[in-house]
């Protein structure tokens, strides 16, 4: 029964670790890649959407984002959106039929500013991790106040989540190095 409680960790753990994988993808390098703009909402109808949900997004060259609205009168909402979203710095050029957005260069001075928003993103994971590890540990004392399971039992419980979180958290530490490099080469 123990075995099984922290063994659901495990599964919860690993989706954080992927959901923090794809918001990886989405800090700017110096390279086009259309995931640069998946956290960009754009308020239509009055409501806001995702711009994934609203235009197509692809990527022409290295240093281009084309995006094609499905509804032509959404270029200017779209164009907005983009520009004033502040993380990712970019200047859209809407010519009536699409937006192109380049991707500049990015300064020594913006690389070390997307560092630091990763290192964000990293303490962000490890504190779900930590909630999930806790979560889990609660359930376990719980029991144990229930008389259904021994002291042992939240020893063992504790042993193992604490292996868990280690495994997990030099999972973190491979991503964050990886990216780290990615955004510090010019």
């Amino acid at each position: 029964m123990i075995r099984t409680i922290v063994e659901s960790a495990g599964p919860k753990m690993e989706k954080a670790i992927e959901r923090f994988s794809e918001e990886l993808k989405s800090l700017r390098t110096g390279r086009a890649s259309v995931t640069v703009l998946d956290g960009v909402m754009v308020e239509s109808y009055g409501a806001l959407q995702p711009l994934k949900t609203m235009a197509s997004i692809n990527t022409p060259d290295a240093r281009s984002l084309a995006v094609t609205p499905w509804d032509k009168g959404m270029l200017g909402p779209i164009e907005k959106a983009i520009r004033e979203n502040q993380s990712l710095g970019l200047n859209p050029m809407n010519d009536g039929n699409v937006i192109r957005v380049s991707i500049p260069a990015m300064t020594e001075e913006r690389r070390r500013d997307v560092v630091k928003a990763l290192g964000g993103k990293v303490e962000e994971c490890r504190i779900h991790l930590r909630n999930i590890r806790h979560d889990v540990l609660n359930e376990v004392k719980r029991m144990e106040k229930a008389k259904d399971a021994t002291t042992d039992d939240v020893k063992f419980a504790e042993a193992e989540l604490n292996k868990m979180i280690d495994r997990f958290q030099r999972k973190i530490d491979e991503l964050e190095a990886a990216k780290a490099k990615e955004i510090m080469e010019v």
